[in-house]
Parts: structure tokens; sequence; C-alpha cells
């Protein structure tokens, strides 16, 4: 669980959105208003935050939350 509450951190800091409403299965378009410039934040920061590279195919799989935690786990180094 401590990797959801960085990612929480993270996405509370870069969308605004509020931490009660991060959720596992929260889509980061559709349900926490990210557009394709937040996307691309988002990415870098999961990458400087997990010390994972993801690649721009990697990067169109990851739609909701659950997706980055799964991807973080596989590929974490830390």
């Amino acid at each position: 669980m401590e990797n959801f509450d960085k990612l929480k951190e993270i996405l509370v800091d870069v969308l605004g959105v509020k931490a009660d409403d991060v959720k596992a299965e929260s889509r980061f378009v559709e349900d926490l208003g990210a557009d394709s410039l937040d996307l691309v934040e988002l990415i870098m920061s999961f990458e400087d935050k997990f010390g994972v590279e993801i690649s721009d195919e990697a990067a169109e799989k990851l739609v909701i939350v659950k997706d980055v935690l799964d991807f973080i786990e596989a590929n974490s180094k830390k």
C-alpha cells in the first residue's frame, strides 16, 4: 500500500484532485480529469519517484491507477 500512497500523492500534486477521489480503479482522464499534458507530467513523476522507465508504448496501457501500481511492482528496481 506504500506505493499507492506515493502514487496518490503525485496525483493530488499534479492534477489537484482530492486524495479521497483517488481509488485503485480511478481512470486518469475520465475520473481524475487529466489531459494529455498532465499524462506526460504524471509519467515523468512516476519514473522519478519509483525509479522505473516507462516507454511510450507502456504508458498508453496505463489507464487506471492500478495499472500504474502493477507496472511499478513488475518493473521497480527499488
